[in-house]
């Protein structure tokens, strides 16, 4: 071998190396723009529905296929939303670092990205799954890029608005369980629903200053005072605990999970309250850790307590 290829090896080498470091970094850029961790909780919620919701047995197949085209349709919501919130991303401390803001994907491809698998997600599940679970995804899709996200910009009645599309995955699931409307799948809608307002409200008071700086008008930056959003917060907290026992109500789960639901909403309240009482951060941090918690052990339990019979 010569000395120039000698030579030429570990540049050629260097040069491969670059690229897939570059590769593996443009994928984990697209990765990101789909939130993982925001897809998990949609999963997650929707395999609780299909379950609570199948009275003849659960049929893996079908709850492959619907979990596979609500994770399509969901990563791409994500990615749309990060499309539209660009700008005001780039203003924040948390969000500035984002593909989008941080200059390293393209806005068109972006758009591309997530107007694909949202698009494919859909047209997945009305054959592999059902119409109806396909429609509700494609409503969730739509509430969430069209109606929550400008929303943000414009009124701190999106947080209330933005709780309608992250209730819908559990419906969704009991519907492509069964493939209709039942009892048990609006029981957990009504949950979500509820639940996600102290959440949220939680994490909007703990980045006030930072939703401040992006121009999202959360409830904290209008009332200027995260102690008057932990009181709404409290409230939600509380109203939350009757609503959990609407699947004991309608025959979906048993007297463990009622007692269960009953402490753990308890817990929650008492989580909330100094939010309510103080308005700081620590106490943001812990009624958002609180509901973290709270959400993933309250499902298990519904699902180990969960009754036979009509849905």
């Amino acid at each position: 071998m010569s000395r120039s290829e000698s030579h030429a090896d570990p540049v050629a080498r260097t040069a491969r190396q670059e690229v897939a470091a570059a590769a593996r970094a443009r994928l984990a850029d697209y990765l990101m723009l789909t939130k993982p961790r925001v897809t998990a909780m949609v999963l997650l919620t929707t395999l609780a529905g299909f379950y609570m919701g199948s009275t003849r047995g659960l049929d893996a197949g079908l709850l492959l296929r619907t979990l596979f085209g609500t994770a399509l349709a969901a990563a791409g919501a994500s990615a749309l939303n990060q499309y539209l919130e660009r700008d005001g991303d780039g203003r924040m401390r948390r969000t500035r670092g984002r593909p989008l803001p941080g200059g390293r994907l393209d806005p068109q491809r972006a758009l591309m990205f997530g107007s694909i698998l949202a698009t494919a997600g859909i047209l997945f599940l009305a054959p592999a799954v059902n119409a109806l679970a396909a429609g509700l995804v494609a409503l969730t899709l739509l509430t969430y890029v069209l109606l929550y996200t400008p929303l943000k910009t414009r009124s701190p009645l999106c947080t209330l608005v933005g709780s309608l599309p992250g209730a819908l995955p559990p419906l969704v699931g009991s519907v492509a369980a069964e493939g209709r409307v039942t009892a048990v799948g609006v029981g957990l809608f009504a949950i979500l629903f509820v639940w996600q307002l102290p959440h949220a409200l939680a994490i909007a008071c703990l980045y006030r200053d930072d939703y401040d700086r992006g121009g999202y008008l959360m409830l904290p930056v209008v009332a200027g005072d995260n102690a008057a959003t932990g009181r709404i917060a409290l409230l939600y907290a509380l109203a939350l605990v009757p609503v959990t026992l609407l699947p004991v109500v309608w025959g979906g789960a048993g007297p463990l999970y009622l007692g269960g639901a009953l402490l753990l909403g308890g817990l929650h309240a008492v989580a909330a309250a100094p939010l309510a009482r103080t308005g700081s951060l620590p106490a943001a941090r812990r009624l958002l850790l609180a509901s973290v918690v709270y959400l993933p052990v309250l499902l298990s339990l519904m699902a180990f307590d969960r009754q036979p019979g009509p849905r």
